[in-house]
């Protein structure tokens, strides 16, 4: 019988190749249909009607005269006036209109007339204290050892504040979804992160059976932990096509996107650190808040990765009225791994001490992992050259353009989610695996199929692979880097009972028992006998006119948690503009064993040019007076262009140690590291520290007039 175990190094014929996504070739060429895509006979658009205040109470929605205009079918009223509903942020949904076109329902949009009562909000990101009470949550403090003594005791302290903004999800497709009834049963095309999971909503929120439900993403454009929902709009584009009897598309415009759509909570701290002379860190403290929007955010756990022995944290929520926030890849990660790995690095400047050297000389307090992480410290300071470039803070020439280095290490959990798997050979040779998972853009078609075709001993292009349709055996949310352990796993166990049952045909003809045989290179044979053996075709051809279709779920002994990865940058400041230029970014990551090396390098590339985009430009801006959001849209909302990335380079930690942990999730962990990476870099070129992320070159001139690098 075949193993379902994971084949050792020499036994693979695919995992852990470099291997082109299965549907590259598809959306290169414009073929692959995205929900922006689905046009169904007859259908509508739908437009939505959003909130202009910041907070207020809904007193009435009056839509007679969006009735009334051309070409309109359908309204749906969202929230109820009278009944004390409150809109908590500019942008929320109020009520919803479908029309034979965009245009008609753009401007039934504008006729549809709301009564708002104006309440106290607050945008700003801001301290506690200037919040109030009225605006904060306490969070319950963190201690550890005896952080007051071993500050007494410490040779050398640091204090200093560091923070990073509010970004927003910027997905290239927008949120979205068209929805179709057949009699009582819903279909629905929609971008979401939860083909299997969001039905439920639809149908909790509509009082309908879930098996009425059907949800289809064959390919999405981008989640990044904002796209889990059926969300508002969801249910009332349903809303829309039942009132209309017709198919509603309902994308959500640019501006709602960047408003309402889901943002990264900011988090700020005031850090101090104390340390012997040599280096060795013996204290920690830090008082920090953030916004995550109306609701708490989460508790950040301080320091990050580095655990220092004698600590104590203390977190507050502030609580804004910006939009709400929503997981956005690695939740709370890349904040926490700022404030810590900035604060590290300040220490080490004022103990004169290279941070290399201070990371690796308490590496032991990153815990069981810490061999690793110093593998991947060594390894990024090879790839960048660190030794022969790196250079105290702010010694950096006589010219304009300063340089410098830093670096960050991160965590990351990444097992994976609960999913089922049906993998079926057909009498006819052919082969295909079916189960509900999305694929974000990731490459989680390639993967599936890597692990069926390595199973069946096929090439890759011989598997066909059906995902995306709440059809097929339930997978669970792409969240929390989980798909590739839940859907590698499951169907590796189902593509392995398939296989035993078609060896418990072949078996007799062969003169062997199904124990005896193995799949390999296109042909059924007895181990280590190729003599005896059927070609695949020739072995299918046993099973008669019935196929043969194994079942498989999540399997814990083939996946693992818990990867590291460190991170280094090379920058140069323009002293005069304040512009930085990312010239090289490295990464070394760890991801357990790895199934196609292509797509793990790109999710490490993919990763790497966010982090740069957040470090330098993404800052979601509100307007204090009127409590909008002041750059909800691709001109003011700022991303890295393709010449602002610098070198990107990716080296995945293989090998023992790594790959007979099973397979970890990687979409999340490398993007936490560039903005502390970045920043200590841009301290380390000019000579002082830039507190706040995005490093803008506003902010950049202003820590220049403090005492920089002239």
């Amino acid at each position: 019988m075949a193993d379902y175990h994971w084949p050792p190094a020499g036994k693979r014929s695919l995992i852990g190749k470099s291997i082109s996504r299965l549907d590259g070739p598809w959306k290169a060429t414009g073929r692959a249909k995205y929900t922006y895509d689905v046009n169904r006979p007859g259908m509508l658009y739908g437009k939505m009607v959003l909130s202009p205040y910041a907070h207020a109470e809904v007193l009435s929605v009056d839509t007679s005269e969006a009735e009334k205009m051309p070409g309109v079918k359908a309204v749906q009223v969202i929230v109820v006036g009278n009944a004390g509903h409150e809109v908590l942020w500019a942008g929320q949904e109020v009520a919803a209109v479908a029309a034979e076109t965009e245009e008609q329902a753009r401007d039934a949009a504008r006729k549809i007339r709301v009564e708002y009562k104006s309440l106290p909000y607050l945008v700003a990101d801001t301290d506690p204290q200037k919040a109030g009470k009225q605006f904060t949550k306490q969070l319950t403090a963190q201690t550890s050892g005896d952080p007051d003594a071993a500050f007494k005791q410490a040779e050398v302290t640091i204090e200093g504040h560091y923070g990073i903004a509010v970004i927003t999800h910027c997905c290239l497709e927008s949120h979205g979804q068209v929805t179709e009834w057949d009699g009582d049963a819903l279909n629905v095309w929609a971008s979401t992160q939860y083909v299997s999971g969001i039905g439920k909503e639809f149908s909790d929120g509509l009082k309908i059976p879930a098996s009425n439900v059907n949800v289809v993403t064959p390919v999405m454009g981008g989640g990044f932990g904002s796209k889990f929902e059926a969300d508002t709009w969801g249910l009332a584009c349903a809303q829309l096509a039942k009132k209309s009897g017709r198919p509603v598309k309902m994308m959500l415009e640019r501006d709602h996107e960047l408003m309402g759509a889901g943002a990264r909570p900011s988090m700020h701290a005031h850090v101090r650190v104390g340390a012997k002379k040599d280096g060795t860190l013996v204290a920690w403290s830090s008082e920090s808040w953030g916004t995550g929007g109306p609701i708490q955010s989460g508790t950040p756990n301080l320091p990050y990765v580095v655990r220092v022995p004698n600590r104590r944290s203390r977190h507050t929520a502030v609580l804004t009225n910006i939009g709400p926030a929503r997981a956005w890849r690695a939740p709370n990660h890349p904040q926490m791994c700022l404030i810590t790995m900035s604060a590290l690095d300040d220490l080490a400047a004022k103990l004169g001490m290279d941070p290399l050297d201070l990371f690796l000389k308490n590496i032991d307090l990153t815990g069981e992992r810490a061999s690793n992480y110093k593998d991947e410290l060594l390894k990024t300071a090879e790839l960048i050259e660190w030794k022969k470039k790196w250079h105290p803070r702010g010694d950096s020439g006589s010219s304009m353009i300063k340089r410098g280095l830093g670096l960050s290490i991160h965590t990351w959990g990444g097992r994976g989610h609960q999913s089922e798997c049906a993998a079926t050979i057909h009498p006819d040779g052919s082969a295909e695996v079916s189960l509900a998972s999305q694929d974000l853009g990731t490459g989680t078609r390639t993967v599936i199929g890597i692990v069926a075709a390595e199973t069946f001993g096929l090439p890759l292009e011989a598997v066909k692979v059906n995902i995306g349709d709440s059809r097929y055996p339930s997978s669970g949310a792409s969240g929390g880097s989980s798909t590739v352990g839940g859907v590698s796993s499951s169907t590796r166990r189902a593509a392995t009972d398939a296989l035993n049952q078609l060896f418990a045909k072949v078996a007799p003809s062969l003169g062997a028992t199904p124990d005896q045989l193995e799949a390999a290179n296109g042909r059924i044979q007895v181990q280590n006998n190729s003599a005896k053996s059927l070609t695949w075709k020739q072995a299918c051809a046993k099973l008669g006119t019935t196929a043969v279709t194994g079942n498989g779920k999540t399997s814990p002994d083939l996946i693992s948690s818990g990867v590291g990865g460190a991170q280094m940058a090379e920058v140069s400041v323009d002293t005069e503009t304040g512009i930085v230029r990312v010239e090289k970014l490295v990464a070394a990551q760890d991801c357990g064993l790895i199934i196609d090396t292509k797509t793990a390098e790109s999710q490490v590339y993919g990763a790497m040019i966010m982090g740069v985009c957040y470090a330098l430009y993404e800052e979601k801006i509100m307007d204090e007076l009127t409590g909008r959001c002041l750059n909800p849209n691709m001109e003011f909302y700022k991303l890295a262009g393709i010449g602002d990335i610098g070198e990107l380079v990716a080296h995945m930690m293989t090998g023992p140690g790594y790959d007979e942990r099973g397979v970890i999730g990687l979409g999340e962990p490398p993007v936490v590291s560039p903005g502390a990476a970045i920043s200590n870099a841009v301290a380390n070129a000019i000579g002082v520290r830039v507190t706040e992320l995005p490093l803008t070159p506003d902010r950049v001139l202003a820590a220049l007039e403090k005492g920089g690098a002239a």
